[in-house]
């Protein structure tokens, strides 16, 4: 375990949460968590499926009901035919990473992914032993991973990249052309990649591309995702993971020697999620987040200090707020304790994320527009 670091948005939510039981108001913009009820028919579904006793094992790999409902709606949606038994169900994308992981990457192996980025990554390829690279993603380039910085990057000891898009924390969206040159290097490197697609359906515009919309990529593709953010999941820890067919093995094996399986009445009710009724909810929630996003954007690019961008997807934004002239990890500190809003140093998702913070925007509007109030007249007492 050295060098792992734990998730920094639990350890603020831990001290927002103290100071809140001292009495004092605390606008929560740290957890990155939809402020949004389970939609009804997922609700009902898991409601029902308890009382109907199923709450016994499932195969480890999943029910094949829901691992079915997932190969074809990802068939339904990019150009490619999943099989479903190539997908594997597990409690939370973050376990998804992990089993890939820990699946293929041996001590010494070096594995390449964005910074700033998620966390668990790093975390991941450390517990196996392997060796993290890291490349910068710069805000000129809109937080983009760009696979020239990745082909410099590439040793005989490389493995497998890791791409997250939509991106948390940047809000980040890879282009096509981007994903088609990353596939190219790992098809030339005999590379795995590793796409973490968890906020793909959380986007302001067109549909981001996928590595799924790539010919050919599927022998050498962990394609992540969940139900965690997109159907207000976080809870009910339900995502998957699609393995290539010759480390499905590999894969289930991880998932049965660590977490036997994943909760049947979970996986029963997340075949709502496929239903027009839970699609519609998503609808109603993107607009919502969309609503946010714009006006918090606004909001902070009037203070004197702070530039900020507007992310293509996710719910969070990434403002650069190094003309404030203090270390990121000081401005949040003091933002929770003197102003009483909760973010996160932009150093929690890595080096490179020294002169940013990390707002998320899953809360509701009236409490972003007091954040902004509280932000505002913070910076304002700084000079």
């Amino acid at each position: 375990m050295l060098g792992v670091h734990g998730e920094a948005a639990f350890e603020m939510l831990s001290r927002a949460n103290a100071l809140e039981q001292q009495g004092r108001s605390i606008i929560h913009l740290e957890i990155g968590e939809p402020d949004f009820d389970t939609p009804g028919p997922i609700l009902n579904a898991g409601i029902d499926w308890l009382k109907r006793g199923a709450t016994h094992y499932s195969p480890t790999p999943g029910i094949p009901q829901l691992r079915e409902a997932v190969a074809r709606h990802l068939s339904s949606c990019h150009p490619v035919e999943i099989n479903p038994k190539n997908v594997i169900i597990s409690p939370g994308a973050k376990m998804a990473i992990f089993a890939a992981i820990h699946s293929v990457i041996d001590p010494g192996d070096e594995v390449i992914f964005g910074d700033p980025g998620y966390p668990a990554y790093e975390a991941a390829v450390r517990m196996a032993g392997g060796t993290p690279v890291s490349v910068k993603l710069e805000e000129d380039h809109q937080f983009r991973f760009s696979p020239e910085q990745v082909a410099r990057c590439i040793t005989p000891r490389t493995k497998m990249i890791v791409i997250n898009s939509p991106q948390n924390p940047t809000g980040g969206v890879q282009t096509l052309k981007d994903l088609q040159g990353l596939a190219d290097l790992a098809c030339r490197h005999d590379l795995l990649i590793l796409s973490d697609e968890i906020y793909s359906e959380i986007y302001y515009g067109d549909p981001p591309a996928s590595m799924l919309d790539i010919p050919g990529i599927l022998d050498h593709l962990f394609l992540v995702n969940g139900f965690s953010k997109t159907f207000a999941m976080t809870g009910w820890r339900l995502g998957y993971v699609v393995v290539p067919a010759d480390l499905f093995a590999t894969v289930d094996l991880f998932i049965n020697s660590s977490i036997s399986s994943t909760a049947t009445f979970t996986q029963l009710a997340a075949l709502e999620a496929f239903t027009p009724g839970a699609r519609k909810a998503v609808e109603t929630t993107v607009r919502e987040f969309a609503r946010r996003r714009d006006v918090f954007v606004d909001g902070l690019n009037r203070i004197a200090g702070i530039r900020c961008s507007k992310p293509l997807g996710a719910f969070y934004l990434f403002p650069n707020i190094s003309a404030l002239g203090l270390l990121s990890k000081d401005i949040a500190g003091r933002l929770l304790d003197e102003a009483g809003v909760a973010a996160l140093p932009g150093t929690a998702f890595g080096r490179y994320g020294e002169g940013y913070l990390r707002f998320s925007f899953a809360n509701s509007l009236a409490n972003i527009q007091a954040a902004i109030e509280r932000i505002d007249k913070f910076v304002t007492n700084l000079s």
